[in-house]
């Protein structure tokens, strides 16, 4: 695909805007002037209101189909469309002959700005490139994966309020460039024989030098469905974390956005299964490559898991059970437990049948079986997420309760989205890097 159409935007800019312009003209030119028709015209027009906003109650407040509930916004383009549509409908009944083309047109012209109002609201396919699967970011270059892997063993970078300590000097100026760097790398399943997506990986100033700063680590995981793209692209991650760069000499962490599912539709559930040994990937194989070649912090208090919706569940199920690798979890609108399908299908496809396997697996159960005397965690939800925001407050009762200290983040004007994620990757990490040793902002 061009580079040029794999960019265009799809939340924001011209793109969205002139769908939005046609739709509305399309369907103005099919009802403006019809003045004996006005009653049947807002008849239409409210039925059809009434019927999307029924849809979105039915199909995620009631039937649950999606696995989260809709925000206002998005619910009001759904409402929106749903009733242009019906509009349109009316036209092509009622109207003149002439005009029953342009209503017969202007519907799916209208479906397409509602599908582009609910996906600006979620933020899950920012450009053309990450609707079509288009990786978004090159190779790392050998040089670089050269450079980190021969950091020396032992060194640290981190020193009080997030300065360079004696071990890592600043290079002088120009010789440290000014932004970040994401490129993708396969990580291989060498013990899992998981078959993982290349994982994507962001780099900070300070480990682009001649000789790179040993830095701590923050692995990122996608929804589901999703992938390590997303996590880059939607959580705009060289964004957020060169602008933390910036303000602390070049020095942020590294982040590692690895795959946990194999493919979008596929959810293993980070646990050990038919389905793929997720949980052997991301807990052994990971972190030995990440160490063996990057320069990076070894200690757990250095370390931190993180995600959104499936992979902030994975985030929580592995930093609970895994506190000697992850001194740090941020799960941002994870569920309550692992599944995959309804819970007797979730035992099926992910624990053998075993119901006992699976309630070993479950967070509350691991949470309850530990004491964390140094693990940090953030819990962030959106504003207007009705279903994830009561499962983050008893899930930070509980992490409360097993000694972790505990942050709960609701992100303003926000739901199930990932505009959360955003925001509190950009403003909530605070707990995270005074435990990395970095200046809290």
């Amino acid at each position: 695909m061009d580079p040029a159409l794999a960019g265009l935007a799809l939340n924001s800019g011209w793109v969205p805007a002139t769908v939005d312009l046609v739709a509305l003209a399309l369907l103005a030119f099919a009802v403006v002037g019809r003045a004996d028709k006005w009653i049947a015209f807002t008849v239409a027009t409210a039925a059809g209101v009434a019927v999307g906003l029924l849809t979105c109650w039915l199909a995620t407040d009631q039937l649950d189909l999606f696995g989260v509930s809709l925000s206002p916004v998005s619910r009001a383009w759904v409402g929106a469309a749903f009733g242009g549509v019906a509009a349109a409908v009316e036209a092509m009944i009622l109207g003149p002959r002439r005009r029953r083309v342009v209503a017969g047109l202007a519907i799916p012209a209208l479906l397409i700005a509602g599908a582009f109002g609910v996906n600006a609201d979620f933020g899950q396919y920012p450009t053309v490139g990450s609707l079509t699967g288009r990786p978004v970011a090159a190779p790392l270059p050998p040089g670089v994966l050269a450079t980190q892997a021969s950091g020396a063993p032992g060194s640290t970078a981190i020193g009080a309020e997030g300065r360079a300590d004696p071990l890592w000097q600043r290079p002088p100026s120009g010789r440290m460039p000014d932004h970040g760097l994401v490129g993708s790398v396969s990580i291989p399943g060498t013990q899992s024989h998981f078959p993982a997506r290349p994982a994507y990986i962001y780099l900070p100033p300070a480990a682009l030098t001649a000789h790179p700063a040993r830095l701590p680590v923050l692995v990122l995981l996608s929804g589901q469905p999703g992938g390590p793209a997303n996590v880059v692209e939607s959580g705009k991650v060289a964004q957020i974390f060169d602008a933390f760069a910036r303000t602390h000499h070049g020095v942020a962490p590294i982040v590692v956005a690895p795959d946990q599912l194999t493919a979008p539709q596929v959810n293993p559930m980070c646990v050990d299964s038919a389905i793929g040994r997720s949980a052997t990937y991301l807990t052994v194989d990971l972190p030995r490559w990440i160490r063996q070649h990057l320069t990076v912090q070894v200690t757990p208090d250095a370390w931190a898991i993180g995600g959104f919706s499936e992979g902030g569940t994975c985030s929580l199920q592995l930093g609970a059970a895994h506190p000697e690798l992850f001194g740090g979890i941020v799960d941002v609108a994870g569920e309550i437990a692992p599944s995959n399908g309804d819970e007797s299908q979730t035992i099926d496809r992910g624990f053998g049948g075993s119901r006992a396997a699976y309630r070993a697996a479950l967070p509350l159960q691991v949470l309850a079986a530990h004491h964390y005397g140094r693990t940090v965690a953030i819990l962030g939800t959106g504003e207007f997420d009705v279903v994830y925001g009561p499962i983050a407050r008893r899930l930070g009762a509980a992490m409360a309760s097993a000694g972790m200290r505990v942050s709960l983040a609701v992100s303003p004007g926000t739901s199930h989205d990932w505009h959360t994620v955003q925001w509190v990757l950009r403003t909530q990490l605070d707990p995270i890097y005074r435990q990395f040793g970095l200046e809290g902002r």
